[in-house]
């Protein structure tokens, strides 16, 4: 931690601190938020780095059968039914990373057997955070980039942008400040600054690190087994 961030105390969460990074709903579906306890690795002025465990308990919207929203298609998406369900992380964990002042985050992938796969930005809005909630909230911008090891970059999810502007859920003018601010992140990419330099792909969770429980919500929520029952 920066000694700028040691002299303000309660102003960042300290390491180990569980937090809730969520991704607010928005039009009809203000009420279907995506929850994802997780754990701080590190909150300062540089930024907030937080871990998302494999089997960690969360929140998220589904399609009303069940599926995962993206089914429906890059514009149904955005206009069907959804219900919220309780599920498990079941990936490898992601390592998130949140620059200050920037619209985006940047999340680190590992494979099964621990190699590192690449970085994904994932296009959002400014985040606002509540120190006494725990709680980081932000709204998804749909759009992505997915970056190998090698730094090569791939845009992702444009399809679901345009559907986002089809559905109403972004006007075009959003929709290309969206763009610009992908390539806004392209050129941090190219740059090869913080934190795609900072070694965080070596990063390993402390083994007595516990799983954060489940989040808690006042709408119904679907039961992962309840699908396939």
């Amino acid at each position: 931690m920066t000694a700028a961030a040691a002299s303000e105390p309660g102003r960042f969460w300290e390491p180990g601190t569980v937090i809730e990074w969520v991704y607010e709903g928005t039009g009809r579906h203000e009420d279907k938020p995506n929850v994802r306890p997780m754990t701080v690795v590190r909150d300062d002025e540089d930024g907030l780095v937080a871990w998302l465990a494999p089997g960690t308990p969360l929140i998220k919207p589904v399609l009303t059968d069940g599926r995962e929203t993206r089914y429906a298609g890059p514009v149904a998406m955005f206009t069907e039914e959804r219900v919220l369900k309780l599920d498990v992380w079941r990936g490898t964990g992601i390592l998130k990373v949140l620059p200050p002042g920037k619209p985006w985050s940047v999340w680190l992938f590992w494979a099964d057997d621990g190699t590192f796969r690449g970085w994904y930005v994932n296009l959002e809005a400014p985040h606002v955070r509540d120190l006494a909630a725990r709680r980081t909230s932000t709204v998804d911008h749909v759009l992505d980039l997915w970056i190998r090891p090698d730094g090569t970059v791939e845009w992702k999810d444009e399809d679901e942008l345009e559907g986002a502007v089809t559905a109403g859920r972004f006007t075009s003018a959003e929709a290309s400040a969206i763009v610009a601010d992908a390539h806004a992140a392209v050129r941090e990419i190219d740059a090869w600054g913080s934190p795609f330099s900072d070694g965080w792909e070596t990063w390993t969770a402390p083994e007595d690190w516990r799983l954060p429980t489940a989040p808690t919500t006042h709408q119904p929520v679907l039961i992962a087994e309840e699908l396939h029952s």
